[in-house]
């Protein structure tokens, strides 16, 4: 796999934020839409002038693609979340936000011009076939798929299907050295958006959430069932880097920290009409310990989350500045398969604050307020965030929150050095991955006599494995260097990480990279601290 790596840390994020961070809620309008698109004299003249270029233009011109240029120089007018989703994209951001799509169930690297196996679903069409991670694809149907440039994406496309069809794989498996044929039907795969779920302590359970899709709340509930049957009576929600999702989702997950009657959000639209969301008896998890987790990639559902329990005194918020998007859309059908997801109202936390931080100075400005945040310091100072007196409120509790542009946290931690967060960035896109799959491809059966809890708690990554990874950064296409010595035992942590993914599970690979976080590890000091005041009080 050729990857290509820069280093220019704030300008790499602030990208991912422009491209990751626009997913609003969803909300109800009372107008149908006939009644707010009726005929009027500006739509007539776009299509006149549509009509114009398609029959009279001199050229054959492709017109599809210029209403596609309009729509998006219209909105590019408007606010940086109201956004165009073309056709083509709408089945990849659907599937995505429902849940689920239908496939196979494989996750896969291309190596080498080869589709190989990094893992199955499990209980999925694939692994109920026998197909192991290790094994490769080379024949889809009547397809080849080695020893060719095949994107990804074509890939996924002969694979995926309706549901119940079949499709015909050959597969190389090198551990026994012989080709086979399965014929799987393919189901409904799910896009998991509770990414990791475990006892963080003996009484302390974590979720980590990475989307507010349709399926979310049915996760959530599941996973918290869990944690509960194994002793779980404190909660840190992990909403970091989670860029938002469905509106109706967080007000659900909210509801499960606040009492009956506990003002969530309201929202409030262009004509000045206010909705208010109040939680219900259906909460099973109040006046217990919650920590919720954020930083600068937080955006949206995960601030109505935060910002729902910091105004009504409920937990504790631990991390960076949110994002600060206080915007609410809409998705919108246009008729050809293209949708446009639109601003239509703003929402506000209990305490009436808007946290959504100034657009007016475009959209290229908008995203680039990251950059700002990295060189003023904030990242690293709680003392450095700029806030305005004007946009001061109190809690029912007396505590000073402030709006105008994300949620401040309760307890601040500050980010990780310029060189800790490259190997992080390293980490994201892939590079222990890659390594960690070519290893285990030498010989997976050394790996056999492990289960899941017993990798967890037996293995370590040795000095051998950590010198073969400098080896394989540095000797590479890329020639990745860093100061491997002076973070080797992070780099040993990620690597065991991304070993136990790929043996075992997500869940496995977040339990175990946990161990050097130091937003998880400030959320165990806190939480001790609160258990001696209380020990102290009582006596």
């Amino acid at each position: 796999m050729k990857k290509k790596y820069n280093f220019l840390w704030p300008t790499i994020i602030a990208t991912a934020l422009a491209i990751g961070i626009f997913i609003g809620g969803k909300l109800h309008f009372s107008d149908t839409p006939e009644q707010l698109f009726t005929t009027n004299s500006k739509k007539d003249k776009l299509n006149r002038l549509i009509d114009y270029i398609d029959y009279e233009y001199v050229d054959e011109i492709d017109t599809d693609s210029i209403v596609d240029v309009t729509v998006n120089n219209i909105l590019d007018k408007l606010d940086p979340h109201s956004v165009y989703i073309p056709k083509q994209e709408m089945d990849r951001v659907t599937e995505n936000m429902k849940g689920d799509f239908v496939g196979i169930g494989i996750v896969f690297y291309t190596i080498r011009d080869t589709i190989s196996v990094v893992r199955t679903t499990k209980d999925g069409p694939s692994f109920l076939k026998g197909i192991q991670p290790g094994d490769r694809i080379l024949m889809a149907d009547n397809d080849t798929l080695y020893g060719k440039r095949i994107s990804d994406e074509d890939i996924i496309a002969k694979l995926k299907g309706k549901q119940g069809s079949s499709v015909k794989l050959k597969v190389y498996r090198k551990t026994e050295d012989k080709t086979f044929t399965a014929i799987v039907k393919r189901g409904r795969i799910p896009i998991k958006s509770v990414e990791a779920h475990y006892m963080l302590t003996a009484d302390m359970g974590y979720i980590k959430v990475n989307r507010f899709a349709e399926s979310t709340f049915k996760e959530f509930k599941a996973a918290l069932a869990d944690l509960e049957k194994a002793g779980a009576t404190k909660l840190t929600l992990d909403l970091r880097d989670n860029p938002g999702g469905y509106l109706g989702i967080a007000e659900q997950m909210a509801d499960e920290f606040l009492k009956d009657g506990r003002l969530i959000l309201f929202t409030k639209n262009k004509k000045g009409k206010v909705n208010k969301t109040y939680a219900t008896k259906k909460g099973s998890f109040e006046d217990k310990p919650v920590y919720v987790l954020i930083n600068e990639r937080s955006a949206s559902a995960s601030e109505i989350i935060a910002g729902a329990l910091q105004d009504n005194d409920i937990g504790t918020i631990v991390g960076r500045r949110s994002f600060g998007k206080g915007l609410v859309q809409r998705e919108m059908d246009l008729g050809d398969g293209s949708a446009v997801r639109l601003t239509v109202s703003r929402y506000y936390t209990p305490t009436g604050r808007s946290i959504q931080k100034t657009y007016k100075n475009g959209h290229k400005d908008y995203y680039k307020k990251f950059t700002e945040r990295f060189h003023s310091g904030e990242l690293i100072s709680v003392d450095s965030i700029k806030v305005a007196d004007s946009l001061k409120f109190k809690t029912p509790k007396g505590k000073i929150v402030y709006g105008g542009g994300g949620i401040i946290p309760d307890v601040f931690v500050p980010i990780g050095s310029y060189e800790e967060a490259r190997i992080e960035g390293e980490e994201r896109r892939g590079l222990f991955s890659a390594f960690v799959f070519n290893h285990l491809e030498e010989d997976r059966s050394r790996y056999d006599h492990f289960s899941e809890r017993s990798f967890l708690a037996e293995f370590n990554t040795d000095d051998i494995l950590f010198e073969r990874f400098i080896d394989y950064c540095i000797g590479g296409p890329n020639k990745i260097t860093f100061d491997f010595y002076g973070f080797e035992e992070k780099i040993k942590i990620y690597l065991k990480a991304a070993m136990a993914e790929q043996l075992f599970s997500p869940n496995a690979y977040a339990e175990i990279k946990s161990q050097g976080d130091a937003m998880l590890n400030r959320v165990k000091e806190v939480d001790d601290q609160k258990e001696t005041a209380s020990a102290k009080t009582e006596n």
